[in-house]
């Protein structure tokens, strides 16, 4: 789970980097690839889910869904859009990291 979560952070790092060089197309492809619910099946998402508390997969939820609307927003070319909506993939993020802890 560490390591996923690791994964999503170098992701988003990704992501930052091609926007600021308007590669919005291919920060769209990390999005939903890496963070994204078509990601859900690659990261083994249903099999963590059940040792998780119910807010945190709804935190979870929350970030894949929110990076599969970013990934279209940047599709579309939308750069303040694509902004926009990754604040809220991060936002998830924070809300789960500020109230969980893996022991």
């Amino acid at each position: 789970m560490m390591a996923n979560m690791r994964q999503h952070l170098e992701s988003i790092n990704e992501i930052l980097y091609l926007m600021s060089n308007n590669q919005l197309d291919k920060a769209a492809d990390i999005a939903e690839q890496r963070l994204g619910m078509t990601s859900l099946n690659s990261h083994n998402a249903s099999h963590m889910a059940k040792f998780m508390p119910k807010g945190m997969r709804q935190a979870g939820t929350s970030m894949h869904k929110s990076a599969s609307r970013f990934a279209l927003k940047a599709e579309e070319g939308d750069l303040n859009g694509a902004y926009k909506i990754l604040g809220e993939v991060t936002s998830s993020c924070v809300a789960c990291h500020a109230g969980y802890r893996i022991r």
